[in-house]
């Protein structure tokens, strides 16, 4: 994710790399030409170091008074802390999802937040990816009737990198909380809070819930599940997906078809393939948190709040796991 972001801050004008920390040593030559994720470019990075300094310790980098905003790419398990002493520096702060391990960590980043010199925003990109950011404002502008039901999908086999933090649930939450949360969230943010969650799912490389199917009480009253999973065999990859079906057309994405992900369905109309030129999610979240910054207003696409709520929906597709029963959120 620390590659991705970099790509991101340098399509933003006005933004400079200023430092790069990491306790390994690792990467702080600034060649990441071998670190690759799931979606997005896949052009390697190597920065020129020139005029960027290179830390081993947060303290050092959140020392350093020319550094304006903390971006933080690190296992999930750490973000608690790190963001915490991120804010008390009066730095803004970008956080990778999940904010935090637990709710209850999660509730003191926001409160913390909210008191905050720097604004706090965390790295929910699915909102800003510009396929669901057309489904969402179809949605908020009934653009094709009322939405009567939904269906996203987000299915990997396990991670290939960071296995000693991904693949110990206890460090990462598993499937449920590290792959899952983008959809819950995305879910909440399209529909409104849940008010129930019922959920299936297993285990199987993490010790935490790797696979989940959940679906979703919302005020709205369409019918919305969503599907996460680390748990496909070897080979199989990465995909995304969602349907969403108003009263007056039927939205379809897959990433598997490339090109021609994003289909619409209108009655008595030819399909559609949708062509968006609108970039990639990171770069539109890392220039809402710039924008808001020079602005002097705090983010509004995503908050902590909702960084909080996603960690919440997760936990209660746990509980429901458990329980083999419908929960209240």
């Amino acid at each position: 994710m620390a590659v991705a972001h970099l790509r991101a801050y340098e399509a933003v004008d006005g933004i400079e790399i200023g430092a790069l920390c990491n306790p390994s040593g690792r990467n702080l030559d600034g060649d990441f030409s071998d670190v690759h994720g799931n979606v997005g470019s896949d052009e390697p990075v190597k920065l020129d170091m020139t005029n960027v300094a290179a830390y081993r310790s947060l303290d050092e980098l959140l020392a350093d008074e020319s550094i304006n905003l903390i971006d933080i790419t690190t296992p999930t398990f750490l973000h608690h802390e790190q963001a915490l002493a991120a804010l008390v520096s009066g730095k803004h702060v970008l956080c990778e999802k999940p904010v935090a391990r637990t709710s209850a960590q999660a509730r003191e980043i926001a409160d913390a937040a909210a008191t905050a010199r720097g604004f706090f925003m965390p790295a929910m990109c699915l909102r800003f990816w510009p396929e669901w950011k057309w489904v969402k404002d179809a949605i908020d502008e009934g653009r094709y009737g009322r939405p009567l039901s939904a269906r996203f999908r987000r299915v990997a086999e396990a991670p290939v990198w960071g296995q000693n933090s991904f693949l110990d649930g206890e460090k990462s939450g598993g499937g449920l909380l590290d792959l899952h949360i983008h959809d819950a969230d995305f879910a909440a943010y399209c529909f409104g809070r849940p008010t129930h969650i019922y959920a299936q799912g297993h285990t199987k490389v993490s010790g935490e819930i790797d696979h989940v199917l959940a679906q979703y009480t919302v005020p709205c009253g369409a019918a919305v599940s969503a599907e996460g999973s680390w748990a496909m065999a070897k080979g199989f990859g990465f995909n995304m997906a969602y349907t969403v079906n108003f009263e007056n057309a039927t939205v379809d994405y897959d990433l598997a078809r490339g090109e021609d992900a994003l289909k619409l369905f209108e009655p008595d109309l030819e399909p559609q393939v949708l062509k968006l030129d609108a970039g990639d999610g990171y770069t539109g979240q890392v220039t809402h948190l710039v924008e808001s910054i020079r602005a002097g207003t705090a983010p509004s696409i995503v908050t902590a709040q909702d960084g909080l709520t996603s960690i919440e929906l997760c936990e209660a597709a746990k509980r429901s796991i458990e329980a083999g029963e419908r929960v209240p959120v």
